[in-house]
């Protein structure tokens, strides 16, 4: 038994409802995280690769609130390529859906609908009074063409023509709405509009037709950036469009009556997508230049959005000013911080917190219950293996001490790399299914530390050394034609400069 842990198995571990309270060992970086999503600061978070760094910036977004504007792109009648930006509140938002909803009218069976009016819909056949679907131009009761023609025996073909003349008729002048009037119970009259919708009809009455007129009349636009929306945006490898945005090609320029309109072609680049959320970034010194971008959108919490390729119809469009307050949380290794940008670290240091989180954590029982936590965390959101019982739990903190000398040279230390411990949980899992056990046991932990080693220790196990491995797995050919990756004796290989 794992002293101060006395558990049958992992199912009895209670796991923490708040996502931050699942980040183990890194309790400073935790505290800070709950800082910066209450008092929306930046995070730089530093250390190797599998210690949590993408776990805390995803758990931080959960702290935050649900975002409280939403984003569109006007057409601009006067310029089209410069369409505005406009921020609705979430009471503006709710006003607007409200007004669409009341436009969509009442739908109707068609059997509720005045028989002249189904007719002209094309949902009703006057020959065989048949209801039917206005797409269908046949009417699937009687089988002639809907309107009720009738061939003669003067012509033997006019069935067909008549078809013809029907079908071409109807194709180009049918009506898609019918607009009539009604008696209101005060004896009062009112427009109504008929239209089609699907195997339905929808009746306007006056009132909403004039939201209809009054939405008409309002200027085109697009969501950019909807009010329900993820807070946690992740732009860990972005291309430069996915970053910042972008308008699409056009192929027909946006010409009036062929084109695309300018103001529908916007795409939202992640900087946006993420305002009022977080903007997660791993290996942030991997942006190279684009990093200037990321600092004058935190500057400026706006960003344009304008056409990157100079070749693309998109070229000539520019939006301005489009939101993106968002959190900046970064993270890198630790040998890769002075490549980040020395300005966009002043900004993070300036309104923020850089952090270097722990690689190992004192060997105790707390810390011991932590890594218990982590085990039963790992095992249910897998999904696919079965709870470890009291002894695969011990052998795998008992690997956490030792990796923890091995690695980082800590003694009576638990590993904080915990992404490779989740690996050796997954491994001993499958082997449990495999075997048909009902738990994961301390056997299965053992054998998954033999078949999960990484691959340059299986090298070692098999050749010795990585030096050994290439050598004999190298054909002559090979050799010959890439000296330089040929080990040899020589400090330099024979062709290399």
């Amino acid at each position: 038994m794992v002293p101060g842990i006395a558990i049958g198995d992992t199912s009895e571990v209670s796991i923490p409802v708040d996502p931050l309270s699942r980040v183990i060992g890194q309790d400073h970086a935790v505290g800070l995280a709950r800082t910066a999503a209450r008092q929306r600061r930046h995070l730089l978070l530093i250390g190797p690769p599998g210690i949590g760094k993408s776990m805390i910036a995803m758990a931080l977004s959960f702290d935050l609130p649900q975002p409280q504007s939403e984003v569109h792109v006007v057409h601009n009648p006067e310029n089209p390529e410069r369409p505005f930006i406009e921020v609705l509140s979430v009471a503006d938002v709710h006003a607007r859906r409200s007004r669409l909803e009341a436009v969509e009218g009442v739908v109707l069976e068609p059997r509720e609908v005045p028989l002249q009016v189904v007719e002209k819909l094309g949902y009703f056949c006057r020959r065989c009074e048949t209801y039917s679907a206005p797409t269908e131009l046949i009417c699937p009761g009687c089988g002639a063409p809907k309107g009720g023609r009738t061939a003669t025996a003067e012509n033997p073909f006019q069935d067909l023509m008549g078809f013809v003349e029907l079908t071409i008729g109807q194709i180009s002048g049918r009506q898609s709405e019918v607009r009539t009037t009604r008696t209101l119970p005060d004896g009062t009259e009112e427009v109504v509009v008929y239209e089609r919708a699907g195997d339905m009809v929808r009746m306007l009455d006056e009132e909403a037709l004039g939201r209809r007129r009054e939405i008409q009349g309002a200027k085109p636009r697009k969501v950019l950036v909807p009010l329900d929306r993820r807070t946690f945006v992740m732009a860990t490898g972005s291309s430069e469009t996915e970053l910042l945005g972008d308008v699409r090609h056009d192929p027909y320029g946006g010409h009036p009556g062929i084109g695309t309109p300018p103001y529908e072609r916007v795409v939202t680049g992640t900087v946006h997508d993420a305002h009022e959320g977080v903007l997660f970034i791993d290996e942030v010194p991997h942006l190279g230049h684009l990093q200037r971008s990321i600092l004058t959108a935190m500057q400026e919490k706006a960003f344009p959005i304008s056409g990157r390729n100079p070749q693309s119809a998109g070229a000539s469009v520019r939006v301005d000013a489009v939101p993106c307050d968002f959190i900046l949380v970064a993270a890198c290794n630790v040998q890769d911080l002075p490549a980040i940008l020395a300005p966009l670290r002043s900004r993070i240091l300036g309104s923020g917190y850089e952090v270097v989180l722990d690689i190992a954590m004192p060997d105790s029982d707390g810390n011991r219950f932590k890594v218990l936590q982590f085990i039963a965390q790992e095992i249910q959101q897998d999904g696919r293996i079965p709870h470890a019982d009291a002894g695969a739990v011990e052998e795998m903190i008992s690997e956490a001490r030792k990796r923890a000398l091995a690695i980082d040279g800590r003694s009576a230390s638990l590993t904080l790399r915990l992404r490779d411990l989740g690996g050796l949980i997954r491994a001993s899992g499958d082997i449990a299914v495999n075997e048909g056990a009902d738990l994961i046991s301390r056997e299965h932990v053992i054998e998954a530390l033999k078949v999960s080693l990484p691959a340059e220790a299986q090298i070692r196990e098999r050749y010795g050394s990585l030096g050994e491995g290439v050598s004999s797995d190298m054909t002559e050919s090979q050799k010959f034609a890439h000296p330089y990756h040929y080990w040899n004796e020589s400090a330099e290989p024979p062709g290399y400069e």
